[in-house]
């Protein structure tokens, strides 16, 4: 299957995937819409065009299309509306990731793992077992590990992780409340003429194609604090603070101002396709999470142990 084709089909199914376990690979959950189809091949198959029906029928074939129960569903199972199914993506070829994360905390309700660069947190795109909720599934033998947040697959650093169903809706709060706060470093050019701190306030809304975001007019929906942590001639590390969690807010609010972090290849614009390069990965690093725990009430405080480039290289660009 082409990449781009994958993508299409991350895409439509973004809004309505949730993880779930599997000693082989995390499913995708979907719940049934509305729609005129005979049965639940059929509407997979206007679902999701990019795949092939000879590609569905074969997954219903070797069980890979579940009902909500975990059961495989026969490959005439009649439609119904609002039924829940879990179907296992697959992606030819996928390539491996040879770095590791590693747990910093993990208890009965959260475990805290520190990400390397170029790991998905969740299967997208190219990657299906090589991301960090399949991994730690697998590794903890935990059906329930669901990530509270994330950050994007080039970002490196802390993600947070509900272990326990029962008391997730506590620690979800925890985010839609903004009583989570979080602090990431970045190398990017220097902003000689900004006093700092500095707060970036912009509209954020879905740009071309698809993955990327962009600032547009009207009532600010993003925000993010700014400050200066070390200065090095042409570049400068910052401390980031994203007051909301806008998808690539740091990095379109460093761009905007000028200042893109340094190796990003999708702000301000675009850079051709290519392979990740491990001596030029995305400088920016999730450094801490803080926050008062829901159900102890003790302040928990993460950092990472990773650190980006002491000498990073030149800036943006070939």
């Amino acid at each position: 299957m082409a990449k781009h084709e994958d993508d299409r089909h991350d895409r439509e199914a973004s809004a309505l995937e949730a993880p779930r376990y599997s000693s082989a690979t995390v499913a995708s959950r979907l719940q049934l819409p509305p729609g005129p189809w005979i049965t639940v091949l059929d509407a997979l198959c206007a679902r999701f065009p990019a795949i092939s029906r000879e590609q569905w029928a074969d997954r219903f074939r070797r069980g890979r299309v579940l009902d909500a129960s975990g059961a495989p569903l026969p490959i005439d199972a009649p439609y119904c509306v609002g039924a829940e199914i879990h179907y296992f993506r697959e992606v030819p070829d996928e390539p491996r990731i040879e770095a590791q994360a590693q747990v910093l905390f993990h208890d009965a309700h959260l475990l805290v793992a520190d990400k390397p660069h170029f790991l998905p947190v969740m299967p997208a795109g190219a990657f299906v077992t090589e991301t960090l909720l399949t991994r730690l599934a697998q590794q903890l033998d935990n059906p329930h590990l669901v990530p509270l947040h994330r950050i994007d697959r080039e970002t490196a650093g802390l993600v947070l992780f509900s272990t326990n169903p029962a008391s997730r809706a506590r620690y979800h709060a925890l985010f839609h409340d903004r009583g989570i706060s979080k602090h990431y470093e970045a190398w990017a050019p220097a902003l000689p003429s900004i006093a700092f701190p500095h707060r970036r306030q912009s509209r954020l809304l879905p740009g071309e194609p698809f993955f990327r975001m962009r600032e547009a007019p009207g009532e600010a929906n993003s925000e993010s604090l700014i400050d200066v942590i070390e200065r090095r001639d042409a570049l400068w590390r910052y401390r980031l603070e994203p007051v909301t969690g806008r998808k690539h807010q740091l990095r379109l609010h460093m761009a905007a101002l000028g200042a893109p972090i340094l190796h990003d290849r999708c702000y301000p614009e675009l850079l051709p396709q290519a392979p990740d390069d491990p001596a030029r990965p995305l400088q920016l690093l999730a450094r801490s999470l803080c926050f008062i725990d829901p159900l102890s009430g003790q302040r928990r405080e993460f950092s990472s142990a990773l650190a980006l480039q002491a000498a990073p290289s030149a800036p943006r660009g070939g």
